[in-house]
């Protein structure tokens, strides 16, 4: 059989993968989990990593590990997974952290912070800095584990009916958004609103909703926001990155054989490598497609940039001066930040501009 280049990262991976000690320990019992998700299938981007997940541990497991996948709503309701997972309802979710930050605003931190990290950045706080540590006490709480599985890459700042000229007009604005980009827009008079992707066209439809923000070009052409809202706003400084996680309950974790949980792992991990790519290529696409039907991309005026990052402080400090815990992971996520965004503005950023701007064909 020949192997294609497309074929071969994963096929080596699965070859290391099956070398380590972990995944040495064959074993013959078969594992049947319900695995429920956040997202509806219409968005195959992000149900799409549920389902990349499922198969690859099936793959690495001949069939004996199964992941059932379900579908925002079919089981449990696309904003209650964590419940779902923690309670033993089910044995797995995938979701997105800043969904219950009504719970412990803790949870953001392995989600996504306006003004935060990038994808690269994110990565480095949890593997090489203490993000995974610190994250691990919050999950612990919860009664489950967790590890990521899906990751977004930069989105858009969102979606608007009218022209967002100065920070005044964010007073009384209805706005879909999840995680810390609410209780920051809140700061500014606007009325944030948690809605789950499926449910987000018809608000905006009707009237429920002014604005609104979901993922990017690729996930919001397929919502049709472009046909309920005209102007499409960037930088999205509220959304750097995001980060989707696999949830799983500490007992199910605790009996899965140690083969299986190293399979698990792999599959989040290739999962987020998969998600990002899919959206890198999608969004430069959308974005074209968006425009090219009447779609009005706009820049939020500086004014309004500097007034979210005053909110974001603001909202930061307030949630740590009430909540030990989140305190001591501040600090930490701040210093880390200062220190990449350091490297990062010497490097890659300078760099990245200076290529854009000298590409004949942009």
């Amino acid at each position: 059989m020949t192997i294609t280049r497309r074929q071969f990262a994963p096929a080596a991976a699965l070859a290391t993968l099956a070398a380590s000690p972990a995944f040495a320990q064959q074993t013959n019992e078969i594992v049947k989990w319900r695995f429920t998700t956040s997202f509806p299938k219409s968005l195959d981007t992000l149900f799409g990593a549920s389902q990349t997940v499922a198969r690859i541990v099936g793959e690495l497991t001949d069939g004996k590990f199964q992941l059932q996948v379900f579908a925002a709503g079919e089981i449990v309701p696309a904003l209650q997974v964590l419940d779902a997972v923690s309670n033993g309802t089910v044995e797995a979710g995938h979701t997105y952290t800043g969904y219950y930050i009504g719970k412990n605003p803790s949870f953001i931190f392995d989600g996504s912070l306006p003004f935060g990290f990038t994808p690269r950045q994110h990565n480095a706080w949890m593997m090489f800095g203490d993000g995974r540590k610190l994250m691990d006490e919050v999950y612990d709480s919860f009664n489950v584990v967790a590890f990521p599985a899906g990751q977004t890459g930069g989105q858009m700042f969102g979606w608007f009916r009218k022209e967002i000229k100065s920070p005044k007009d964010f007073e009384g604005l209805k706005m879909r958004t999840a995680g810390f980009g609410g209780k920051v827009m809140q700061k500014l008079g606007a009325v944030p609103q948690q809605i789950a992707g499926g449910e987000i066209y018809p608000a905006m439809e009707r009237g429920t909703i002014d604005a609104c923000e979901w993922v990017g070009p690729y996930d919001d052409e397929k919502l049709g926001f472009n046909k309920v809202a005209k102007y499409y706003y960037t930088p999205g400084v509220m959304e750097l990155e995001a980060v989707n996680q696999i949830m799983v309950g500490k007992q199910p974790w605790a009996s899965l054989p140690p083969r299986y949980q190293a399979a698990l792992r792999y599959a989040g991990n290739y999962a987020m490598t998969e998600m990002l790519a899919s959206y890198d290529a999608k969004n430069a696409q959308a974005i074209a497609r968006l425009v090219a039907s009447g779609t009005q991309l706009s820049v939020l005026p500086e004014d309004v940039i500097k007034a979210l990052r005053g909110a974001l402080e603001q909202v930061l400090d307030e949630e740590a001066a009430g909540n030990e815990q989140f305190k001591k992971i501040l600090a930490n996520w701040r210093q880390f930040r200062a220190d990449q965004h350091r490297w990062f503005s010497i490097a890659d950023t300078r760099a990245e501009l200076a290529v854009y701007r000298t590409d004949p064909q942009r």
